[in-house]
């Protein structure tokens, strides 16, 4: 609360009281009582501003992802018989572009309500609230204000694609070459339904068919082709490039009129960095595999070390989205210590897909290893030159090609189905 102001009003009371006192003018009594009794009045006005209010958040999701928008409804309640003539509400949410808040009237029992449209241009995690009502009188003497607690968290998902065109290497499972043939034994990989027959095992029931169907049906499976796919996102802060801090996108609520205010769906702001890129990458690849009923796990060292095992469940994607969400390019450990210390998991039947803008070659000798004891691997390099970076990558990259691997090189403001659609050529 400021002071000034009623002080200044308390000395103009005491200077129109010592001239009414030398000059016997009745006006200046008048003056000096009224000046002395509005910083009491206006007291008394904010404080009573503030009571009898409460408010309530609606969210239509707690889950968005970036390039789309988020909505929030808030509802203030007088709960009292005196109006409220100003009443400022401030939403303090960290989320990025969040309208900061408005000015409200309230009649005696009143409601009103407020619906905000955020456009979502970070991955994270977000604070909703608190939020500060704040009350003031009409001369601006007092400005009150109460904090009423959030009501939570939004997660904000990383932009993500089907990529169409991309392949990956195909891999040999022991005990030969993968083929879709039916098997008798359980696996991840249901064929088809069929009637239930004498001597089925009842672990292979299917219930949802038997209640619809009525009576008793079993499951089918193929024998599982599909290698472990890893997605090794390297999170060394020391290979990160960023472009330098863009004006932030023009809101087009603010310059559209109101018959055009309705924005497309999603929107893909531009990728200022390559951890955003690579980010990018591994959550497309993520989405495309799992669609395909693919056997995919992700591995990245940040602060710590994160690790989702290798499942094709329908939770999956879920569960990688809200680690990519959060995870930051902030990890002191390199691709290479990353490739060693997490060798156990890949096999002969493991597919390795490496995410890197990395120029150092030594996890190229790491990677060298798990093909020799029967993995495969493709490399996506984001190039660190398209964002501002020094290092050429180029004999980095043909060293790769050179060891027969799968070379991606992706760029600043590259479509991603296109440039995943052929991989680098050597140079010879």
């Amino acid at each position: 609360m400021n002071t000034t102001r009623p002080l200044l009003v308390l000395v103009l009371a005491g200077a129109s009281f010592l001239a009414a006192q030398s000059t016997g003018q009745r006006l200046f009594f008048h003056l000096s009582y009224i000046l002395a009794a509005l910083p009491l009045v206006a007291l008394i006005w904010t404080w009573l501003n503030l009571y009898g209010l409460s408010i309530e958040r609606e969210h239509k999701s707690l889950r968005a992802s970036v390039g789309e928008y988020t909505r929030e409804r808030l509802t203030i309640r007088n709960r009292w018989w005196l109006p409220k003539l100003w009443i400022e509400v401030q939403d303090e949410s960290d989320l990025s572009n969040h309208e900061p808040g408005f000015v409200a009237y309230l009649g005696a029992r009143e409601i009103t309500r407020w619906t905000t449209r955020t456009l979502c241009t970070h991955r994270g995690r977000f604070r909703l609230g608190p939020t500060r009502i704040i009350s003031s009188d009409p001369f601006g003497l007092f400005r009150f204000s109460r904090l009423i607690a959030g009501s939570g968290e939004i997660i904000v998902y990383p932009p993500t694609d089907i990529i169409t065109g991309f392949r990956l290497p195909g891999t040999e499972l022991a005990g030969g070459s993968s083929s879709l043939v039916r098997t008798y034994t359980t696996t991840p990989n249901v064929a088809t339904i069929r009637d239930y027959q004498p001597g089925d095992s009842l672990n292979r029931i299917h219930w949802r068919s038997t209640a619809r169907q009525g009576r008793l049906m079993v499951k089918e499976f193929d024998l599982d082709p599909a290698a472990d796919i890893y997605l090794i996102l390297d999170c060394n802060e020391r290979t990160v490039v960023r472009m330098p801090p863009a004006r932030p996108p023009t809101d087009e609520r603010q310059i559209a009129p109101w018959w055009q205010r309705q924005p497309p769906s999603r929107q893909h702001p531009a990728l200022d960095s390559t951890e955003e890129h690579a980010v990018y990458v591994a959550a497309s690849l993520a989405r495309t595999l799992l669609s395909q009923n693919r056997i995919v796990g992700l591995l990245a060292w940040s602060e710590r070390l994160e690790v989702i095992p290798a499942e094709r469940e329908e939770r999956q994607l879920w569960k990688m989205l809200e680690l990519l969400a959060v995870l930051r390019a902030s990890g002191q450990h390199s691709l290479t210590e990353l490739l060693l210390a997490e060798g156990q998991r890949f096999g002969r039947a493991t597919t390795l897909v490496i995410i890197t803008s990395d120029v150092d070659p030594r996890w190229v000798s790491a990677l060298q290893q798990h093909i020799y004891r029967g993995a495969r691997a493709v490399v996506i390099f984001i190039d660190p030159l398209s964002y501002g970076g020094w290092n050429d990558p180029t004999p980095l990259l043909q060293h790769v090609i050179g060891l027969h691997i799968d070379v991606y090189r992706l760029q600043r403001g590259d479509v991603l189905e296109e440039a995943l659609r052929h991989p680098l050529q050597s140079a010879t």
